[in-house]
């Protein structure tokens, strides 16, 4: 039923009038039920054979995977996130549990949009550059200047929101935040009439960046204090997708804003949503009460860690701390130089390809990706298996298996084989969330932000320099196989120590610790 409807509505959405009668034919033929999947497969195979289908074929065939990960990943969210991976699978959560779970799934739920809007403002300057350039006459390297003023501001502020996260609560330190960077955002088309707009907005993005530098180190403290080991990866996971769905809302949106509105609406746009994203959060969920982001942490009476001072001397005298600060660096790093360069890469290697598609497509497939990692890393440890253990499995998905479609994309000449290995590579990252990220918060929870802080501050650094070494490696070779190959370095670098020398142990505790 699921694959037959499946079939009619790409049908229509591909508008083929061909691929319609086959899966006609395939849903009026006497199949059996264990073998329509052969069946589909057949009449995708015959599609895909098809000389007069090649332009669209192959995105037919990802829409498809994508429609049927969406629907699995979906069921995984609900029943993991909002009834909770801990309690049996069935639709009426314990009563004593009840009145915490609707407030759990609001946390859940705005932290996620939370996520969503930070990347929204995040990406609206780039949307905007071409527009603003022309009205402004930026050169190249004057917008280039514009664009990177945002990681000046981002990297400092890491380790002071993880800190600030830590000592006073995370969802305070978001709360500040997102309502300075909110107004900021609004203000930004006011600079345009100063005498040097140029300056004015780099000024202003780089106070954004200030500002949002604070967002995931509190973040990582929030679900720390509140959310247990069982459970972190999926509820991470689950806010993480924020970040995609922000790329994507406002790649649409402010595409749509651009050409009817003007770029300045862009800014009133996202910016305004963020603002009412804050009212919102302090009017219903901080009325003098804290988050609830876990019910069976508040039901067993679970203590909130905030300490008193960070444990300088135990946490970098630790062989562990540094394990997960170069581990944070590599995914972090590889993840900004996809970021950066994979536009160009399609644009330069396929200049009459459709830029929505490759702009879209990865971010898309990200979104389930992220979701059943969490769900996946939480049922293995409900089931008995080692925390470092399943850890350290999805780091070897998140940066070794990634790394190997980031390979084959750099060795294709195919415009749809390229677009199915970027989206797997991108999509296979998002299990960082469920390694490295929470592993940071395995190692020391009382101060999990600040560390965080630190090893996301070393990652955006590298990250920076790593766009720049790989721009610097395409002028030098002429060939885009190097940049892929500096991903891949990378991201096994990161790997291999981690695997080596990744541990589990409490580090922010003055006796040996404890073995998670």
């Amino acid at each position: 039923m699921l694959l037959s409807t499946a079939l009619e509505l790409l049908a229509e959405a591909a508008e083929s009038t061909r691929f319609r009668h086959e899966c006609g034919q395939m849903k009026a033929s006497a199949c059996p039920p264990g073998s329509r999947d052969e069946c589909l497969e057949n009449v995708l195979q015959t599609w895909l054979q098809d000389p007069d289908g090649t332009s669209c074929s192959w995105l037919l065939t990802i829409q498809l995977c994508l429609f049927q990960g969406l629907y699995w990943a979906g069921q995984a969210a609900f029943l993991g996130v909002f009834l909770g991976p801990s309690w049996p699978c069935t639709l009426d959560p314990p009563a004593h549990l009840s009145p915490l779970l609707s407030e759990y799934q609001a946390w859940t739920a705005l932290l996620l949009l939370g996520t969503c809007l930070l990347y929204g403002v995040r990406v609206a300057m780039p949307v905007c550059a071409a527009a603003m350039s022309q009205d402004f006459g930026w050169s190249k390297r004057e917008a280039g200047t514009v664009l990177s003023s945002f990681f000046w501001g981002y990297c400092l502020t890491q380790v002071v929101g993880g800190h600030l996260g830590d000592r006073i609560g995370g969802e305070k330190v978001i709360l500040f935040s997102a309502s300075a960077w909110g107004f900021i955002t609004v203000a930004t088309p006011l600079l345009g009439h100063l005498g040097s707009a140029r300056l004015g907005f780099i000024t202003s993005r780089m106070l954004t960046g200030l500002l949002q530098g604070v967002y995931f180190p509190a973040l990582t403290s929030l679900l720390t204090q509140r959310v247990r080991e069982s459970e972190r990866a999926l509820a991470y996971s689950t806010v993480g997708v924020g970040s995609q769905l922000g790329m994507l809302v406002m790649g649409a949106a402010g595409s749509l804003l651009l050409d009817w509105c003007g770029w300045q609406s862009v800014f009133y746009f996202s910016g305004g949503l963020t603002l009412l994203w804050v009212c919102y959060l302090y009017r219903h969920l901080l009325s003098g009460k804290d988050p609830v982001l876990a019910p069976s942490v508040q039901a067993q009476g679970l203590p909130v860690a905030r300490p008193s001072k960070v444990p300088w001397r135990l946490l970098f005298r630790n062989p562990s701390v540094w394990v997960a600060i170069l581990s944070q660096l590599s995914s972090a790093c590889s993840f900004f130089i996809l970021l950066s360069w994979l536009p160009t890469f399609f644009k330069e290697t396929f200049p009459h390809s459709k830029g929505w598609i490759f702009n879209v497509v990865p971010w898309l497939v990200a979104i389930p990706a992220s979701l059943f990692s969490g769900f996946l890393s939480d049922h293995l440890i409900a089931q008995g298996f080692r925390t470092i253990a399943v850890r350290k499995c999805m780091q070897v998905v998140g940066l070794g298996l990634s790394s190997m479609f980031a390979l084959c994309l750099g060795h294709t000449r195919s415009f749809p084989k390229a677009v199915i290995f970027a989206s797997a590579s991108i999509s296979l990252q998002t299990f960082n969330h469920s390694g490295i990220s929470v592993h940071i918060q395995d190692l020391a929870p009382s101060c999990a932000g600040f560390l965080f802080g630190v090893a996301n501050t070393a990652g955006a650094l590298a990250g920076v320099v790593g766009v720049c070494l790989g721009g610097y490696l395409i002028e030098a070779t002429g060939s885009w196989t190097c940049v892929f190959h500096l991903v891949a370095i990378v991201n096994n670098l990161g790997l291999g120590t981690f695997l080596a020398c990744g541990q589990a142990q409490r580090v922010d505790l003055s006796s040996a610790g404890e073995d998670v």
